[in-house]
């Protein structure tokens, strides 16, 4: 590849990257159906034609957005491949991480509630991640358990269940309390209290 050829390749990626986040504000701000491409191609210095290049379609822009958000949280979350209580603490970190990024969280829970429709575009994909949510929240508390850490009586799977729903239940109440709710306190004390050692 010539000089040239990866110049452009790189300047294709940073703008590229540059559109994820500002479409990342947008989705956050109005959801996506409020949400214009135009008024995110004008954000990111471009013309509508020179986004849909990058871009051809809405839907492809919000699926790649999702996609990204997730690659950065699981690159997050398997530093060190935590297991069991280290992953139950690591979740509990992400709570954490997630106060220091409001954006995020607004786009998410906006998406997220929008996407309950079935003919939204995100519809399969929150499908698909809430599916996987659990199922890697049951992993953790059933390794916590092999490692006689999990109180007795407490249900991998029903555990898994309510620590996903705590933990988008927090954010919702921490985007209304204007950032008050101590969302990783919250999930500390509610993972800490299902344990027979400390988190």
């Amino acid at each position: 590849m010539s000089v040239e050829a990866r110049r452009g390749y790189a300047k294709g990626r940073a703008k590229r990257s540059e559109i994820l986040g500002q479409a990342m504000s947008m989705f956050g701000e109005a959801g996506y159906r409020g949400a214009s491409l135009r008024t995110i191609a004008t954000r990111c210095g471009l013309s509508h034609p020179g986004l849909l290049h990058h871009f051809p379609t809405k839907e492809s822009l919000l699926l790649a957005v999702l996609e990204h958000r997730d690659e950065m949280d699981e690159a997050w979350l398997s530093l060190g491949d935590p297991a069991g209580v280290g992953r139950l603490r690591r979740l509990v970190d992400l709570a954490a991480l997630n106060a220091t990024r409001r954006g995020i969280v607004e786009l998410f829970s906006v998406l997220a509630a929008e996407a309950t429709a079935a003919d939204h575009p995100a519809h399969a994909y929150f499908v698909r991640r809430y599916l996987a949510s659990v199922a890697d929240a049951r992993s953790a508390y059933q390794q916590a358990r092999d490692e006689g850490a999990l109180r007795a009586g407490i249900d991998p799977g029903a555990a898994a269940q309510q620590l996903i729903a705590l933990m988008d239940g927090l954010q919702v109440q921490w985007l209304l309390s204007d950032c008050a709710t101590d969302m990783a306190g919250v999930l500390h004390a509610h993972v800490q209290s299902q344990l027979t050692v400390p988190l």
